[in-house]
């Protein structure tokens, strides 16, 4: 009889990796029955044709939100004091104190983070989550769908929800074993592990390790490297166009060279326009040298912001914008769906371009899969001032650490230097391709385009 297996989507991020990529295929050719459980304003049977089960109910509980946040800061202060670090607290983002509510919300999390920054008290708030969760609606609806179709094994696509809470823990109270992958390659430093499961799916060697460090009540039995289906598209030959196709479908110049510019959403660089601009300006000086060069511009598929338009309007002599292929399906930045489209574009993007320019971007990945250079800005700009985040922070980030060696990426440490760096890069005389595959192979793996391949054989294995 075939396996029946949930792929529980509890937000649109992992519809990614997990709905638009070749996993749903490769598991129906091993004979398992995938239904996507979803939980997301997205119709998977309207827009895909594949089987789902909608969670209508999206019910938590009213104190389920400030203990997750209390959690967060109460792990992120004691990483800072455990392994004597400051940099965890960085990760924090302020409390909000507009309204009643909102104080009342911020008051308790401070209350909880203060007294409970230590094992104990981050072990009471863990259980707290679960009981509270228990008692929802949301509970007792997804509990309901569990017992009518008895799936096997409930994958959950995002740790970090939480609205994944509840649908789990019915799973695990009906017995039903669960997993789930860990999304993003910042996400363990950061103390975004809401969602207990009884396995673990991570992308490398260097994530598992980061698990056991930072879920101390994760025993490595349970944890699987598999690598991640986000990168699968770059290894895939059939997605990408000729340079004379890409270069007509987008009205580009056959003659010029392009440099991709991608944008960062306004948390991670909010003057990231700024360095669009900078790049625009260095492109005109070598074009006035005898260059050809212009700039393709991918902006964040959850920027709402119109911060660049000023930018792409004064420099639209040099820069195209090509937006990736996103659809909006509710308002909030996890309510902004991939395409399949999407995956192409990306990969001919990052094909036909020359190299990216970005602030502590993953592209730098993306890019390096087609040995391709990634240049990171760090420098500030003139219009930094109090109350706007620098961008040096995201540099310091545990997750930076993981680079091999600092000729991983090219750096900009300073504007004056970004006019020669671009030459040289254009000129054969600066790559970051060589140890930049370093740093790809420690974070993604050795085999990336195995990964939905490796994520079903783990699931194989469970279930035997």
């Amino acid at each position: 009889m075939k396996k029946k297996i949930f792929v529980f989507l509890p937000d649109g991020v992992g519809l990614r990796n997990f709905a638009l990529t070749a996993f749903k295929n490769i598991g129906e050719n091993r004979d398992f029955d995938i239904i996507y459980w979803n939980n997301t304003p997205f119709s998977i049977t309207e827009k895909l044709g594949f089987k789902e089960i909608k969670i209508q109910d999206t019910t938590l509980h009213p104190f389920t939100t400030v203990y997750t946040r209390a959690r967060k800061r109460m792990e992120l202060n004691f990483y800072d004091k455990k392994f004597k670090e400051t940099v965890y607290n960085t990760y924090n983002f302020p409390h909000s104190y507009f309204g009643i509510k909102n104080v009342f919300k911020s008051v308790m999390v401070d209350t909880l983070t203060f007294f409970g920054s230590n094992t104990k008290g981050i072990q009471f708030v863990r259980e707290r989550i679960k009981k509270a969760e228990r008692t929802t609606t949301k509970y007792q609806h997804c509990k309901k769908q569990l017992q009518e179709h008895k799936p096997d094994f409930v994958f959950c696509t995002n740790q970090r929800p939480t609205q994944a809470i509840s649908p789990i823990l019915a799973a695990q109270d009906l017995g039903i074993p669960t997993g789930t992958f860990i999304f993003s390659w910042d996400n363990l430093p950061k103390a975004m592990t809401l969602v207990e499961t009884d396995y673990y799916f991570v992308w490398s060697q260097h994530m598992k390790k980061e698990l056991l460090t930072y879920s101390p009540y994760v025993d490595e039995s349970q944890v699987f490297v598999t690598g991640t289906p986000q990168f699968e598209s770059h290894f895939d030959k059939s997605l990408l166009q000729t340079k004379e196709t890409f270069f007509e479908n987008h009205r580009l110049d056959i003659n010029t060279k392009y440099i991709c510019f991608s944008g960062d959403d306004i948390v991670t660089s909010p003057l990231d326009q700024f360095y669009l601009e900078d790049l625009a300006i260095s492109v005109r000086e070598l074009n006035n040298q005898g260059y050809s060069l212009g700039i393709i511009y991918r902006k964040c598929p959850v920027d709402f912001t119109d911060r660049y338009e000023s930018v792409l309007k004064k420099y639209k002599d040099v820069i195209v914008s090509i937006d990736p292929l996103w659809t909006p399906v509710g308002t909030s930045w996890n309510e902004i769906m991939p395409t399949k489209e999407d995956f192409a574009l990306q990969a001919n993007v990052c094909e036909h371009t020359e190299f990216v320019a970005n602030i502590a971007s993953s592209m730098v990945f993306d890019f390096v899969a087609h040995n391709k250079s990634c240049l990171f800005f760090d420098y500030e700009q003139p219009q930094l001032k109090k109350g706007i985040r620098d961008i040096g922070q995201n540099y310091k980030y545990i997750h930076f650490r993981s680079m091999p060696t600092n000729e991983a990426a090219l750096w900009i440490k300073d504007k004056t230097m970004l006019t020669q760096k671009v030459k040289d890069i254009l000129d054969g005389k600066a790559s970051s391709v060589a140890d930049g595959k370093k740093w790809f192979e420690i974070i993604v793996g050795e085999r990336p385009i195995d990964a939905s391949q490796k994520i079903w054989d783990s699931i194989d294995f469970i279930l035997k």
